[in-house]
């Protein structure tokens, strides 16, 4: 097996590929160990020190290590812990599991701005979604709000450096041209 490796402009996420399916629907991201329960893979991962987050996508697994952790022996042991565990044939996600809670899904389209929110999220889902995941990540809609678009940004765009330049110059420019409702587009707060 072999599991290539892809920077990401995240200097602190690496996207590894391992030549087949990870997720067969949806995506997952875990941010604390507490959450892999489900997930016989991120328990495996958020075993190793040094790692801080993960994102599962179709066909990737997007690792952020802590800060002032160095790439160099975590990578070593993150592509050990990928090959034992997909050449042992073990399931990435329990049974029945999905990408549930924590899985890359948009918020629901209700009220009077409903077909604004349709129109965003296609634009989304066509146009932004597949870019966004050949960089190891992903971008969620939260909500619409007076002119405003709020995103979640995901894995390897979580803690980008270039995810403000992502919403401003690249997804608002073409939300704005689409969808003439659209003023502005913002990252998603955890608390709002």
């Amino acid at each position: 097996m072999f599991i290539q490796t892809e920077k990401t402009p995240n200097p602190a996420t690496l996207k590894f590929i391992p030549g087949q399916v990870v997720m067969p629907s949806g995506m997952a991201e875990f941010t604390a160990a507490d959450q892999t329960a489900r997930s016989p893979l991120a328990t495996r991962l958020f075993a190793l020190e040094g790692v801080e987050s993960l994102f599962l996508g179709s066909d990737f697994v997007s690792v952020t290590k802590q800060d002032g952790v160095v790439w160099g022996d975590l990578k070593t042991r993150i592509l050990a812990a990928l090959m034992e565990h997909f050449t042992t044939g073990q399931p990435v996600m329990d049974e029945g599991a999905d990408g549930g809670a924590a899985g890359a899904t948009h918020a629901a389209a209700t009220g009077p701005d409903e077909a604004i929110i349709l129109q965003i999220k296609e634009l989304l889902d066509t146009r932004v979604r597949p870019a966004v995941a050949m960089d190891g990540g992903d971008v969620t809609f939260d909500r619409f709000d007076q002119g405003i678009v709020y995103l979640r940004m995901r894995g390897a765009c979580s803690g980008c450096p270039s995810a403000s330049a992502t919403l401003k110059h690249g997804i608002e420019n073409m939300l704005r041209h689409y969808v003439p409702e659209v003023l502005e587009v913002r990252p998603a707060e955890d608390a709002a």
